[in-house]
């Protein structure tokens, strides 16, 4: 998996650099938590939480962005993107793989809700109040694991909607209702770890509003690895993390 074009940027960047590729470094420096305002300007502020970071990962302390620098900053998006790190062929193994190998590295927001470069990733480019990411974050790691394998399943090909991914499984009759699971149909054994949950809206039964991976069914609850979700309590989340969850208004794709 490609890391971002965006990081194909002109270095290096010092005191009196602007713009775009300042932008980014700030976010970057924030989320190594060397937190400045991320305005494009690299002033006094920028140059010493650079110094900071890179006292941090013992290189030089010169306040300037170069290359060996840059890509220290960038390196967890590097190796969340990077070949996954697994012999599995079985394709939701795969997708389990890809959800552990970005967990690891703490995809989160920055700048602002439904900001910052994991989002970018996530959303191929957006950001802001319409990016609610999980479903982009599920998308991201279907894909990826495809990548390397001989015979690609006949996967959904990924939406940035909940909804979207939902139809995209209905259409290929990968989709498994909640109420199948219920009746004792289908067994979560059926399904396994690789399965993408639905979180239905409480609204409709034709709409969904969350996402993830599960990598541990239990008889009364889950285990998952998802985006846009957090730990304390609240409908708005901004981190990929591992959750517990029940099966109510849960709906699954079987990968």
């Amino acid at each position: 998996m490609k890391v971002p074009s965006e990081y194909e940027i002109i270095l290096p960047l010092k005191s009196g650099s602007k713009g775009r590729d300042v932008r980014i470094a700030q976010e970057w420096l924030c989320l190594h938590d060397c937190h400045i305002p991320i305005d494009g300007y690299f002033a006094p502020a920028t140059e010493a939480a650079v110094r900071k970071f890179q006292t941090k990962i013992r290189l030089p302390a010169s306040g300037i962005i170069d290359e060996l620098t840059f890509r220290a900053l960038i390196a967890p998006i590097t190796r969340a993107c990077r070949q996954l790190d697994t012999t599995a062929e079985m394709f939701s193994q795969r997708v389990v793989a890809a959800a552990r190998q970005h967990l690891k590295e703490h995809p989160r927001e920055i700048g602002g809700q439904h900001f910052g470069p994991w989002v970018r990733l996530y959303t191929r480019g957006k950001e802001g109040s319409h990016a609610e990411w999980s479903s982009g974050f599920v998308s991201t790691l279907i894909l990826q694991a495809q990548e390397g394998l001989k015979n690609v399943p006949n996967a959904i090909q990924g939406s940035l909607s909940c909804t979207g991914l939902a139809q995209q499984a209905q259409s290929l009759d990968m989709f498994v209702t909640e109420r199948l699971v219920a009746d004792g149909i289908v067994k979560h054994s059926d399904l396994g770890p690789g399965t993408v949950f639905l979180q239905r809206s409480s609204e409709s039964h034709t709409e969904w509003m969350h996402t993830g991976i599960v990598v541990v069914f239990h008889p009364e609850f889950m285990e998952t690895i998802e985006g846009n979700s957090q730990y304390e309590e609240g409908s708005e989340g901004y981190e990929v993390c591992r959750m517990l969850r029940g099966y109510k208004n849960i709906d699954f794709i079987k990968l």
